[in-house]
């Protein structure tokens, strides 16, 4: 299952739902090492490729950009730092003089269009205000009748002098306006940009501090990295006392490999020498072919019995009795349920719906944990956690009741849960 896995570098989404986290981080380093294992011979076959003349080498494209700085009258670069330089003003007052002639220019120009809005209003009030007064002279009877023209003029022109002295003084209210409107806009526009540098420097704050982040995010992958490896030298020390058992574990592999029943391998294994050879083995035969993963309970049952029950998976060791641990297809939270009233390193192993395989559910003292065991191949081993490899489910079962399953948790198999209802949750795959 773990090749398969590598092999097209995917998960799927249910049964990594099933990994625990420290399956999930193993498996994501063992992936990882797969993409870097794969672009290394990528890269070392180009190489070898443009080597023997099988591929072109890569040709730089030429660029006509370059740079040529301006020299100073030593030769050397001309440099100049705004604000070092003699005569040169602090960096902070010629801040402050761009930032007022910016809010300055920005105001006279709004001026400038209300004043225009301003004129055009003052010119059409007081040309419409004419226009009607002289409509309601020329209307007025008192015109005709008056015998002095002379005196008509002098009215007409006394009016028309009231008037502009009145457009005058409007004139000259609306331009006060229009200076005092541009003075309050200037100081308005001001603490804006003033506001605005104030943002911009807090935002490149913010950066810093993002940066900083950054950096302790880093850190603690890189810290992760150096428990994962730790673990995994971890887990080849453990390894050693699997070799040292590896006496019983090798011969029994040897004895699975060759489809031998319990009875066989214990009849063979306490074979004494001068009693003859030992009677021939036979070879299985597989009579189906299974599909890449489970895909009903109906199938679940066929492999059991067709590939699980010749290598005596659910059988305590050299007999006919299921083990008190093992239980039958049942679902995660059937399992909790079965361990939630037990002590802390009770532990049951399920037929998983996921895998070809199984489940093992371990009851910890605040919640569960659960471990898949690949039995794909002619071997068992918990998925991603485990680097040893059982001849039997109950090999693996009796050598983690005396070394733990990860580092980090400290599992200890202890006391088997066996079952709560009648018939057993296993029976279909006994029938």
């Amino acid at each position: 299952m773990l090749q398969q896995i590598l092999h097209d570098m995917y998960i799927d989404p249910e049964l990594l739902a099933e990994l625990s986290d420290v399956q999930k981080h193993i498996l994501f380093y063992k992936m990882r090492e797969e993409q870097l294992r794969r672009w290394r011979e990528r890269e070392a076959w180009e190489a070898l490729a443009e080597v023997e003349g099988l591929r072109p080498p890569k040709a730089k494209r030429a660029s006509d950009k370059h740079i040529q700085w301006l020299l100073g009258a030593d030769g050397e670069v001309w440099v100049w730092i705004m604000g070092e330089g003699p005569g040169d003003k602090p960096y902070e007052e010629i801040s402050e003089e761009l930032i007022s002639e910016r809010a300055r220019l920005q105001a006279q120009r709004e001026a400038k269009e209300l004043w225009r809005q301003k004129e055009a209003e003052i010119t059409k009030k007081f040309r419409d205000a004419l226009a009607n007064e002289k409509a309601r002279i020329l209307a007025g009877k008192w015109k005709v009748e008056m015998e002095d023209r002379k005196a008509a003029k002098v009215l007409e022109e006394r009016i028309h002098e009231e008037f502009r002295r009145k457009e005058e003084e409007e004139r000259k209210r609306g331009e006060e306006q229009i200076r005092l409107q541009e003075e309050q806009r200037a100081k308005e526009l001001y603490w804006t940009l003033k506001q605005a540098q104030l943002q911009s420097q807090a935002s490149e704050k913010e950066e810093r501090e993002w940066e900083e982040q950054l950096r302790r995010s880093k850190e603690a992958d890189e810290e992760r990295s150096r428990r994962a490896q730790r673990a995994r030298d971890e887990y080849r020390r453990h390894s050693l006392r699997a070799i040292q058992k590896g006496t019983v574990a090798g011969l029994s592999s040897r004895f699975r490999e060759l489809g031998q029943s319990p009875e066989q391998e214990a009849r063979l294994c306490h074979h004494l020498p001068g009693q003859g050879p030992p009677p021939p083995l036979a070879m299985p035969g597989r009579s189906w072919e299974r599909p890449l993963r489970p895909v009903s309970r109906e199938v679940i049952v066929r492999w059991f019995k067709e590939e699980q029950l010749p290598r005596g998976a659910g059988f305590e060791r050299n007999t006919k009795s299921i083990a008190s641990w093992f239980h039958g297809i049942i679902s995660r939270e059937d399992a909790e349920d079965l361990l939630e009233n037990m002590a802390e390193g009770a532990f049951l192993v399920r037929v998983s719906e996921k895998i070809w395989g199984y489940t093992l559910s371990y009851r910890l003292q605040k919640g569960f944990k659960h471990f898949l065991v690949d039995a794909s191949g002619d071997f068992y081993s918990f998925l991603g956690v485990d680097p040893n490899r059982h001849a039997t489910l109950t090999d693996l079962i009796d050598f983690h009741k005396e070394e733990i399953i990860t580092v980090s948790g400290g599992e200890l198999l202890q006391e088997p849960c066996g079952q709560r209802d009648s018939p057993p949750d296993y029976h279909l795959l006994f029938e």
